[in-house]
């Protein structure tokens, strides 16, 4: 099956996720999260583009992001994870890739869409009972957007206001945590390249992209008459 065309609009989050090649490990000891992480900060820097929050596990990485201008994300990707595999290549010996072939991202809509994706990334170690806090664990937003640290590498949403004006308010959402459906409806956009939002959102995406934005069984491309 052909792969979908990114995303090319601006202004819009996309939930972007990144494996390990055959979901191996591409982070092996504490100076790979902290050179990713640096290299993440110039990149964006560079392409134009926003950090709402990111985790780094040891096999894959989660990212919101938004793009100021069409294309960023991409260009972000590859200029990280180029110069990521290039380091840890030099410094083990080895050659070829840590990542799979593509990463995969889905449209976050810009309301109760992006605390869920912010909280869902957050709360990937605790998923994982690799910490029992979020806040243990040290390469993700958490901290940032509970108030907890600086973090120059994160701007926080402005959908985040929402939760209202306290520091804690992000920590008492985590703590609420993601119940199933929510789960596995990002996890579904993500994965199939999507959007996770509203039925309005969608359609708005769809208005202005002429793409899908949900799932549809296999048959004639859209716009297709029968007898042309």
């Amino acid at each position: 099956m052909p792969r979908r065309p990114r995303y090319q609009l601006t202004d819009f989050p996309l939930h972007v996720v990144q494996r390990g090649n055959d979901r191996r490990a591409c982070f092996f000891e504490e100076c790979d999260f902290r050179f990713y992480l640096q290299l993440l900060g110039e990149a964006v820097v560079r392409h134009r583009v926003l950090v709402h929050a990111y985790v780094l596990m040891t096999n894959h990485v989660h990212l919101l992001l938004t793009p100021v201008v069409p294309g960023a994300v991409s260009k972000v990707m590859q200029s990280v994870g180029s110069r990521y595999v290039k380091s840890i290549n030099r410094a083990s010996n080895k050659v070829g890739t840590l990542w799979e072939s593509r990463y995969k991202a889905c449209l976050v809509a810009h309301d109760k869409h992006v605390l869920a994706a912010c909280r869902y990334i957050d709360l990937n170690p605790v998923r994982a009972q690799m910490v029992e806090h979020p806040r243990d664990y040290r390469w993700s937003s958490y901290r940032a957007l509970a108030g907890i640290r600086v973090d120059v590498l994160v701007t926080p949403h402005a959908a985040l206001e929402q939760l209202g004006p306290s520091p804690t308010a992000y920590a008492r959402w985590c703590e609420a945590g993601s119940d199933y459906s929510e789960l596995e409806r990002l996890r579904y956009a993500t994965e199939h390249e999507l959007a996770f939002g509203s039925d309005a959102f969608k359609e708005k995406i769809e208005s202005m992209t002429d793409r899908a934005t949900v799932a549809r069984p296999p048959g004639p491309p859209r716009g297709f008459r029968k007898g042309t």
